[in-house]
C-alpha cells in the first residue's frame, strides 16, 4: 500500500507575465470524463501570485490539454489584503457558481508578511473571478490572533460548509519560532464562519513546527486529511477522522515525502487530494514550493483507515 508517483505534470516556461515561475498549489477539479481543471498559483516577476489553470487528462501518463492565457485572479489593489498575491487554497461547485477560496497576504515590516482568507467567485470555471469583498472572509481574530493561511472548504449540504485552515498559535517573524497548526471553521453559508479556535490538527513530533495547506475528501464514513508539513525536510502528512474535528495522524501509513531524485527529490509539499473512477489520487508540489511545477500519484490497494 503506497503512492504511485506518475511524474511531473506542468510547469511554467517563463513566458506569461503573470506566470514568470511556480505552479504552486495545485487545485482539481472534475470537468468530464478523465479530465480535471486544475487550478494553481504562479508568480510573476515581482514574485506576487496570480491564479491560474491546466485541464489534465488523468491516467497512467497524465497529459495537459489545455492551459490558461490570463489569471483568473490576480493580486488586488495596493492597500488591500492580498495586494501581495492570491494563493489558491479550495474550489466548490455549488448553488450554480464556482467558489475559490484563498490565502491573501500583503508584506509586512516587523513581520515579513499577514495572511488572511479570501472568497472569489465565478459563474462558471473559465472565470474571471470576481472578489466577494474587498476584504477577507476570515482574517485575525481572537481565535485566531496572528496570521491564516491556505482552507480546504467542503459542502456537506445546503446549510453545513466546513473549513479546514492553517492558523499561527504564537507570533512568529521567521521559521525558528513558527508554531502553525490547522483548525477547523463551520458556516451555513459559506461565506459567514464560526470558529472555536482549537486545534485540528497538531504537531506529530518535536521536529514539526508548520502543518499547511489541509485537503480533505471522504472516504465512506471517515474523513481523510493530506497536508505540508514542515520540519528538517518538507513533506506531506496525512489523518483521519469521523467528524471532522479531532484527527490521528497516519503518517507512517500515508506520508509522502521527497524522492530519490528529480524535480521532487528535495521536498513534497502542497497537497490537493480527489477521487476518481474509485481511486484515490494526490496532486502536489515539489522542490521550491512549486518552482519545478506540480505532479500527480494514485494510491495503490486498500486505504490504511
Amino acid at each position: 500500500m503506497s503512492w504511485r508517483r506518475l511524474g511531473l505534470v506542468h510547469a511554467p516556461d517563463g513566458t506569461l507575465p503573470w506566470a514568470r515561475s511556480h505552479a504552486a498549489l495545485p487545485t482539481p477539479i472534475h470537468l468530464a470524463d478523465d479530465v480535471f481543471r486544475i487550478f494553481f498559483s504562479s508568480r510573476d516577476a515581482d514574485r506576487r501570485s496570480h491564479v491560474g489553470w491546466v485541464d489534465v487528462e488523468i491516467g497512467k501518463t497524465p497529459r495537459v490539454h489545455e492551459a490558461a492565457r490570463e489569471p483568473v485572479l490576480a493580486p488586488g489593489p495596493d492597500g488591500s489584503f492580498d495586494d501581495s498575491g492570491v494563493g489558491i487554497g479550495s474550489v466548490v461547485a455549488a448553488n450554480g457558481e464556482i467558489s475559490l477560496y484563498y490565502m491573501g497576504w500583503n508584506l509586512g515590516v516587523r513581520s515579513p508578511w499577514r495572511n488572511a482568507i479570501g472568497l472569489a467567485r465565478a459563474p462558471s470555471l473559465d472565470g474571471p473571478f470576481a472578489r466577494f469583498s474587498p476584504g477577507p472572509i476570515l482574517d485575525r481574530s481572537p481565535e485566531d490572533p496572528y496570521t491564516l493561511s491556505y482552507p480546504c472548504v467542503l459542502q456537506f449540504g445546503p446549510q453545513d460548509w466546513r473549513m479546514w485552515y492553517g492558523s499561527n498559535l504564537a507570533p512568529a517573524v521567521g521559521n525558528a519560532d513558527m508554531q502553525h497548526a490547522i483548525k477547523e471553521a463551520r458556516s451555513t453559508d459559506g461565506v459567514r464562519w464560526t470558529r472555536d479556535g482549537r486545534t485540528a490538527v497538531g504537531f506529530a513530533d518535536k521536529g514539526e513546527y508548520a502543518l499547511a495547506r489541509p485537503s480533505v475528501v471522504p472516504v465512506g464514513d471517515r474523513l481523510l486529511m493530506c497536508f505540508a508539513c514542515r520540519g528538517p525536510r518538507y513533506r506531506i502528512g496525512a489523518a483521519s477522522s469521523d467528524g471532522g474535528m479531532h484527527w490521528t495522524r497516519l503518517d507512517a501509513a500515508m506520508g509522502f515525502g521527497p524522492s530519490d531524485d528529480g524535480w521532487d527529490s528535495e521536498m513534497t509539499c502542497y497537497p490537493a487530494l480527489f477521487r476518481h473512477r474509485d481511486r484515490l489520487w494526490l496532486a502536489y508540489n515539489g522542490n521550491g514550493y512549486g518552482a519545478t511545477g506540480f505532479g500527480l500519484a494514485v494510491w495503490e490497494g486498500p486505504l490504511p483507515l
